[in-house]
């Protein structure tokens, strides 16, 4: 059986969606959720779910070897960045080489890099006057949102979209995509 670890900061629609998506699964199961947010809702859907949730402070994370420990007791066989807003510390990546992935609400390498989630992926995306959009799963590299491709997924964009409506949009491709592309990767 192969074991997830998601990290999220934010209210986790895509962390549950994964953890629904393998609950049943003979392949693979969401082990734990780890956050840098001890107020983010994805705390409340982890314990809905049954699913064990931490929560740390950016030392355990970043210069104390907390996070790193968990990890290894965790045995993860995929890392999955799931509306994660922190950098990944280079030390955490050498030890789970080619097993960390991102999802980014856009179609990178355009609108990525350092402030670039969220609400502020997709207002850059309606005040360029895109016409397409989409997300972009892939490997988390010691720079934000310059890992390999895995797979992308597009939608339109038209003239009178608001960031909500791209919002929304996004929302529906990860839903649709994410837990796919991850049963696939575990193959």
């Amino acid at each position: 059986m192969k074991r997830i670890v998601i990290f999220a900061s934010g209210s986790g629609s895509n962390a549950e969606n994964l953890i629904k998506f393998f609950h049943n699964s003979d392949k693979a199961s969401v082990i734990q959720v780890l956050t840098n947010n001890p107020h983010a809702k994805v705390l409340d859907r982890c314990k809905k779910l049954n699913v064990s949730a931490l929560s740390f402070n950016r030392v355990a994370f970043s210069k104390a070897d907390d996070v790193l420990n968990i990890l290894k007791a965790s045995q993860p066989d995929l890392i999955i960045l799931a509306g994660f807003l922190w950098k990944f510390p280079e030390f955490i990546l050498k030890s789970f080489n080619n097993k960390v992935i991102n999802i980014h609400p856009a179609l990178l390498p355009k609108y990525g890099g350092k402030g670039m989630y969220g609400m502020n992926v997709h207002q850059a995306v309606v005040e360029n006057k895109e016409t397409e959009t989409g997300i972009t799963i892939h490997y988390v590299n010691e720079n934000y949102d310059e890992g390999a491709i895995i797979f992308q997924a597009k939608c339109s964009v038209l003239s009178t979209d608001s960031a909500e409506d791209v919002a929304k949009k996004i929302h529906l491709l990860e839903m649709q995509h994410f837990p796919e592309v991850v049963n696939e990767l575990l193959k």
